[in-house]
């Protein structure tokens, strides 16, 4: 470690801010040879006699883009010599580390799993857990060489290891490469750390000759320092290497006088390490020379069961000649993987195959590439990848295509969509058009999953194109499979026009007799996108091709189509008939379940839940939902079934059970980049704002969904319906709450959602009721929809139905509906009685029921709830029927002591609360059953008490005092 003291210094004190809990990450750039890796080491020695974990990994050197083998090599590190006991800590991130280690289990199956983003979610957790009494050094060595995927989780982590008990230290070339433009964005941001090594200097170079002679500096003649620091040009393994050469030759010797140049050093501009290890190579066998240029064609490690599969040799012998003196100057054992050796520094690999003829690479690469195939059959893992590499080496350019593209399948099945992306760019670009136009397609259908899965869903748009290349080289069930591929990346882009162009054509293709197996994956996609199409019939088309989906799937023997497809068919079925829908549902469960699909299992898990929950109230599947997504670490459908969960909490008032759940999922997901759910969460707090009465909340949360969801907002019935609605009818605004509802119905009748509770079958028919405009006639209509059976909505219905017979002069039917009603909505308190507010006003009106126990009952509530407008309507119903009204201000101890102490009444500070929200006096004195003009005395007298100017001042004090 020469002539880095500072850097080590800058090392040990970023390892303790690591263990104080204040992680971070460091990168170290330098050219090949300057000691990057050694510096690496000296950190991990530091860290480890600090106690704390220590996790290595580097980038891979077998073949290209093999995702995530540095982060697989540093993990599995930690996994042989940790306690696993405490990884149980990881809940559903635990399987998604599958992916990356074996020893942890099976791999979260599906897509949610899949997630990049929830991987390096995964992974800087268990940062965080293995480091959180002692501490974690992550060292990740070769950066120029990781997968894009690699990369992408590093740069996560840089950007979230700030409050963490770890250090990431990497390392990298200073080539323009992605690593090198990560590290210095990241260095610009102020996220990390970066030391760029430098050359070593004449001095640093005489310490370092002095360590490796055993001998103080100052005992290294002057001569052999000038051409060590020439020659080398300040690199650290070059001057080492030529150190070594020189006594190896007897070019310095040891003599009476101390070491001695035997002979004349002539000074070059530099030594190349080419030449440095051919002359190593002289000095060795013929046998030694054939091994060292086997592991070369592999590259820096090299298992020595391939080793000894290609040369022939006993496993003895191949040890021993891998040991040997002159040989271990080069190669060492791999300290990550057993049975693995490495050539001390990659250039020692790249120099020994400087010195091999191009016959004799092609021929060595022939014998390597059956090695690999005979010791790993079925080419597993990063062994698929480096073969490809090595066919292409050996010049067979369709092999190397077809491995490369099989490669690209099962980095994308491993969610390395970027990595796929590439290697199936390779395939593409090596397979002949003619002579291999179907391993061409297979590829370029494959590759338009992965285009869309890593976000480059223009591109595979852009793709069309290219399926034009097919045309009489491949049968037309091919190359409709092409276009239904191509439709569904239309389908993902957003891109309907374009993705029913590409359905129009594989149904041209196939013709009026395909089989099932091309037909059911094509509807599946056109019934996707007839939902993107606006106008009331395309949730009847979607119906219609799910449904031919569903049988075509089931006889060609396709269950995850047939899955999707009943699972589609389910939510499609909803807002028409609850009972349908369920049973759509429970047969997606079956097949999910009797195919052994898991993921597929808790997406229906899920949307059973939510049919439970509308129709009777029970979250006990979507429990069990949230459960089974804990326990294989399926994280996206986690948070779907808790964002269900909050609307339930928020339907059953428990408000702070639904904002712990909204701000846990909006965190999450807001940092894992799952838009829909997030857009779905911002919705769910908006309703929260509303149900509680406090509209700024509300506006708040709505002002977000609009930023997220643009020009296209999906969400739009239940934000009018099931928000503002509500929100307004707490403010005691019965014609701003029908206006809503109207605009909800409207919303929904120029596109169909698929969402209920919007208020077309509960809430709005009950306000129609009251006003008159809805007769017994239409009510009946209405409530004749199996929809309106769902139990939110059918409280509403029901209160309106006891509304129709009170008018109608049948007390006691009224009096039991409301009973009915008040049953029905049990699981419900602030709709449960925000209807027998609305429904006593009538019962009074027209002689029926009991209507002062009702309001009695509606205003203790919302008056514990802090909902003032309501509690003090039904205050002013009870003083119009003559009934005795217990005092229900806010007590004199609930007022701020400074507007106390300035003499402000309890009405005062009702008013005052009320001005916050901007409400004119005549909005006021409706809310709290007063006059204007007592309004307008008690803001003037508020005006004198509280010293403020004038009225805007009044109302912004009055916010400054709620937020407070």
């Amino acid at each position: 470690m020469v002539g880095r003291d500072a850097e080590l210094s800058t090392i040990a004190a970023a390892l303790r801010s690591a263990q104080g809990g204040a992680g971070g990450a460091a990168f170290i750039v330098g050219e090949g040879g300057i000691g990057k890796s050694r510096l690496a080491s000296a950190a991990a020695d530091l860290a480890y006699a600090q106690d704390m974990r220590l996790l290595r990994g580097r980038g891979s050197s077998i073949g290209p883009m093999v995702p995530f083998r540095s982060l697989t090599e540093a993990l599995m590190s930690l996994m042989r010599g940790g306690d696993r006991a405490e990884l149980a800590e990881l809940g559903p991130y635990l399987p998604v580390l599958g992916r990356l280690i074996p020893d942890l289990g099976q791999p979260s199956p599906g897509g949610d799993g899949g997630s990049l983003v929830v991987l390096a979610e995964a992974v800087l957790r268990l940062l965080a857990v293995v480091g959180h009494e002692r501490g974690c050094l992550m060292v990740l060595d070769d950066l120029h060489d990781a997968d894009p995927e690699t990369l992408a989780v590093v740069d996560y982590l840089v950007s979230n290891l700030d409050r963490m008990p770890a250090m990431l230290l990497g390392t990298t070339r200073p080539a323009p490469c992605p690593a090198l433009s990560l590290v210095r964005a990241a260095e610009q941001r102020g996220a990390s750390t970066v030391i760029d090594l430098r050359r070593l200097g004449a001095g640093d170079i005489r310490r370092l000759a002095g360590s490796c002679l055993a001998v103080p500096d100052d005992a290294v003649p002057d001569d052999v320092v000038t051409h060590l620091h020439t020659a080398s040009g300040g690199i650290p393994l070059l001057a080492e290497e030529l150190l070594n050469a020189m006594l190896g030759s007897g070019l310095l010797a040891r003599t009476s006088d101390g070491w001695r140049a035997t002979g004349p050093l002539r000074t070059r501009p530099s030594v190349s390490l080419t030449r440095t290890t051919a002359e190593q190579l002289d000095r060795v066998s013929p046998q030694t020379r054939e091994l060292l240029s086997v592991a070369a064609i592999l590259g820096r490690r090299f298992p020595l069961a391939v080793l000894q599969s290609a040369t022939g040799l006993e496993h003895l012998e191949m040890l021993a000649l891998l040991h040997a003196e002159s040989v271990a100057q080069l190669v060492e054992p791999d300290q990550e993987t057993p049975d693995w050796y490495a050539f001390e520094h990659p250039l020692i690999g790249e120099a020994l195959l400087g010195l091999l003829t191009a016959r004799e690479r092609q021929e060595l690469t022939s014998r390597v590439l059956a090695a690999v195939a005979a010791v790993y059959p079925g080419l597993p893992g990063e062994w698929c990848q480096a073969s490809a590499a090595l066919q292409l080496k050996a010049g067979n350019r369709g092999q190397a295509g077809l491995l490369f593209a099989e490669a690209g399948r099962r980095a994308l099945a491993q969610g390395a969509a970027q990595s796929a992306v590439a290697l199936l760019d390779q395939a593409l670009e090596l397979l002949d058009r003619k002579q291999d136009a179907q391993g061409r397609a297979d590829a370029l259908a494959t590759q338009l999953y992965a285009l869309a899965e890593a976000g480059l869903v223009e591109r595979a748009v852009l793709s069309a194109a290219d399926a034009g290349q097919f045309s009489g080289l491949l049968d037309p069930g091919a190359r409709a499979h092409l276009h239904t591929r191509l439709a569904w990346a239309a389908a993902v882009a957003g891109r309907s026009a374009e993705g029913a162009e590409q359905v129009s054509i594989a149904r041209g293709l196939l013709g009026p007799d395909a089989p099932d197996a091309d037909v059911a994956p094509l509807d599946v996609v056109a019934a996707h996108l007839a939902l993107d199409v606006p106008g009331p019939g395309q949730v009847q088309e979607a119906d219609r091709l799910a449904r031919r989906a569903a049988a075509a799937a089931q006889a060609a023997g396709l269950p995850a189509v047939a899955c999707q497809a009943w699972q589609l068919l389910g939510a499609l079925s909803r807002t028409r008939n609850p009972g349908e829908a369920t049973e759509c549902l429970e047969r997606a469960l079956r097949i999910a379940v009797d195919n052994d699909l898991p993921i597929e299992e808790i997406h229906t898990l899920v949307r059973l839940g939510n049919d439970d929950a509308l129709r009777d109230a029970s979250t006990t599947r979507l429990e069990q939902a949230r459960a089974e997504a804990t326990r294989v670490g399926a994280v996206t459908s986690r948070y779907q079934a808790e964002a269900s969960l909050a609307l339930q909490a928020i339907l059953r008032a428990d408000f702070a059970e639904a904002e712990s759940l909204i701000a846990q999922v909006l965190t999450a997901t807001t940092r894992l980049r799952l838009l829909e759910t997030t857009r779905y969460t911002l919705l769910l707090k908006s309703i929260l704002g509303a149900h509680r009465g406090r509209r700024r909340e509300m506006a708040a949360a709505l002002a977000e969904l609009r930023h997220w969801e643009g020009d296209h907002p999906q969400h739009a019935p239940r934000v009018h319906g099931l928000a503002r609605a509500v929100c307004a009818l707490l403010e005691e605004d019965r014609a701003l709450a029908l206006h809503e509802l109207d605009l909800a119905i409207a919303a929904e009748d120029s596109s169909p959602s698929i969402f209920a509770l919007t208020g077309r079958y509960g809430l709005r028919v009950l306000l129609r009721v009251i006003d008159g405009t809805m007769g017994r006639e239409e009510y009946e209509q209405v409530t004749a929809a199996p929809v309106s059976r769902l139990r939110w909505d059918r409280q509403f219905a029901l209160f309106a139905g006891a509304v129709l017979a009170g008018r109608a002069g049948q007390g006691p039917s009224a009096a039991r509906a409301v009973a009915e009603a008040a049953a029905a909505g049990a699981p419900f308190p602030t709709s449960r009685h925000l209807g027998l507010r609305l429904v006593s006003e009538a019962a009074a009106a027209d002689g029926w029921g009991t209507p002062v126990q009702w309001l009695r009952e509606a205003e203790e509530y919302f008056h514990d709830r802090e909902v003032p407008a309501v509690a003090s309507a039904c205050r002013g119903l009870l003083r119009r029927t003559g009934a005795s009204v217990a005092q229900r201000r806010t007590g004199a101890g609930e007022i701020p002591p400074a507007l106390r102490a300035a003499g402000v009444t309890v009405r005062e500070h009702e008013i005052l609360r009320l001005l916050a929200d901007r409400l004119s006096n005549r909005e006021i004195a409706l809310r709290l059953h007063l006059s204007p003009r007592t309004v307008e005395k008690h803001v003037a007298s508020l005006i004198v008490k509280t010293g403020q100017p004038d009225r805007v001042a009044l109302g912004q004090l009055a916010a400054t005092a709620r937020e407070a």
